[in-house]
């Protein structure tokens, strides 16, 4: 945990120092839980999201994108049940004086029987050696299975509990598992109660609840009231896809772990509007599809997993997170969710629209079910830099050991693609030539000119932004127009013709190698 810790010490300082994520508002103390995009985090959010942006829109003909209106019309979210269902369980311990959410804090509790029964796993593997069977220890040790009928306990109360909305059952559990304060080991709490997490704000000078207007908590919605309006304009077939990058807004009891858990955020999500009856089929299709473009971008599979949830929302079938290993263990990173067809059917009745579709293969209207996929921009954000961010042990320019710290970025993503480098700063003939390489390239892509300190230092600070090619004017330069590329993971160096430096880097930095 220690260990854990430290690693994200180093991530939030990182993301300071290299001008990645700032605290918000920082000359007035911060703000709580906003933060803003540096020079380099926000080239590297911005390739994220064209990622994102092409695998779904680009890659599929029945796809298309929109960019809906922050504010919509009230009554959408008193379909959408986010008026009188999208709340947080609260409580709050009295001598802290500390607010959490109360479900965070039965899972917390989960979370740590499961890290006991993982270091059960690990004890027996050091003792029994290469003749260790897992699977056979994990149905046998009484350990294990202690740990085990303890969670399966918790999580039928917990689950039954979440899903009834019994809030004095949830307080009954925390002081049942005598769970503390996680900063000062109190357990002096208060009764569990609801918290809306809607921004609400007037309309105009409008008072009361006619004028409320609120910040979307999501950006699904304005997919779903424009339906009709991309369907009939691109002509599209069931099953076909909505696309939308867009911020969205939650007043979060609880907004801790730097840009994990925000107030402003931005999801990038699809809704797939497909057959009733069809939507398990799709369902599995986006599982598998949303889990290899994660995959492409170098995340160890061991980092990645499944989670199936427990207590479903009450739109939803089916759901389950993609999960990430984040420094502070496994947390949610991506949703698919199978909505069926609550959210369409919702709008209909209370708009008093139809809100449906002709099918001309069936012969006839239906109102279709959706397969959802939502992730959150700024938690990939940090999951590719927690996954990115190295140290190691490289030889320096004397061949003697040195520690550098690296972003192993995948190229397609890093903020800088390549950077322009004059061997010496005080040689007018070596910053000129390079100047017009730099000239050159930028046109293609993301490039950096920089002059400053001793080459060796420049190497590294490169390395630390996740440049991927460095390239090198020297001497040589002015006499046969060759320069050295050096290459950040292997740091390997070659010299090639000016004229070859465009292709090189493009092939190396160009997204069409993670589809």
């Amino acid at each position: 945990m220690a260990q854990q810790n430290d690693q994200f010490k180093k991530v939030i300082a990182h993301c300071k120092e290299y001008g990645f994520v700032f605290q918000s508002s920082e000359i007035y103390d911060g703000l709580s839980a906003a933060y803003d995009y540096g020079p380099y985090g926000v080239e590297l959010k911005n390739n994220i999201k064209q990622y994102w942006w092409k695998s779904m829109v680009q890659m599929h003909e029945n796809i298309v994108g929109i960019d809906a209106a922050i504010f919509m019309h009230p009554k959408t979210w008193k379909a959408s049940g986010h008026v009188d269902a999208f709340n947080d369980p609260l409580i709050d311990n009295k001598d802290s004086k500390k607010r959490y959410r109360a479900d965070q804090l039965i899972e917390g509790y989960v979370e740590k029987l499961e890290a006991k029964i993982k270091k059960e796993v690990t004890k027996a593997k050091k003792r029994f050696g290469d003749s260790f069977d897992e699977e056979k220890y994990m149905l046998e040790s009484p350990r294990v299975l202690k740990y085990k009928e303890q969670i399966e306990d918790i999580m039928a109360r917990f689950t039954k509990a979440m899903g009834d909305g019994d809030m004095a059952e949830l307080k009954a559990i925390i002081v049942d598992l005598d769970i503390a304060d996680p900063d000062t080991g109190s357990r002096n709490w208060t009764d569990v109660r609801q918290f809306n997490l809607m921004f609400s704000t007037q309309l105009g000078n409008i008072a009361g609840e006619e004028g409320k207007l609120y910040l979307r908590p999501e950006t699904a919605q304005g997919i779903f009231v424009n339906f009709l309006n991309v369907q009939k304009s691109t002509r599209q077939k069931i099953p076909f896809g909505i696309a939308q990058i867009g911020k969205a807004f939650r007043n979060e009891i609880v907004a801790r772990q730097f840009i994990f858990r925000m107030r402003e955020f931005e999801q990038m999500e699809m809704q797939f509007f497909v057959r009733p009856g069809e939507e398990m089929k799709w369902y599995k299709y986006w599982k598998e599809a949303r889990l290899k473009w994660h995959k492409a971008l170098g995340t160890p599979e061991e980092k990645l997993r499944f989670h199936d949830h427990d207590n479903l929302a009450h739109y939803a079938n089916a759901a389950v997170d993609i999960e990430f290993e984040f420094p502070f263990g496994f947390k949610e990173l991506e949703g698919i969710h199978s909505r069926t067809d609550f959210d369409l059917s919702s709008h209909q009745e209370l708009s008093g629209k139809k809100l449906q579709y002709f099918d001309a293969e069936l012969n006839k209207n239906y109102v279709p079910y959706v397969v959802e996929t939502s992730i959150g921009c700024d938690r990939m954000f940090l999951a590719v830099l927690s996954n990115a961010l190295q140290e190691e042990t490289v030889p320096d320019a004397k061949g003697k050991e040195s520690t550098r710290t690296v972003l192993k970025l995948h190229p397609a993503i890093a903020p800088v693609k390549c950077a322009v480098l004059p061997l010496l700063k005080n040689k007018e003939e070596l910053t000129t030539k390079a100047r017009a390489v730099f000239d050159t390239l930028k046109y293609s892509f993301n490039c950096q000119y920089d002059e400053k300190d001793a080459i060796g230092r420049r190497y590294r600070r490169q390395d630390a932004i996740g440049t991927p090619y460095c390239v090198t004017i020297d001497f040589d330069t002015l006499e046969d127009d060759t320069v050295t590329i050096r290459e950040r993971d292997s740091l390997k160096q070659i010299r090639v013709p000016v004229s070859e430096v465009e292709a090189i880097v493009r092939e190396g930095v160009d997204m069409k190698s993670l589809f």
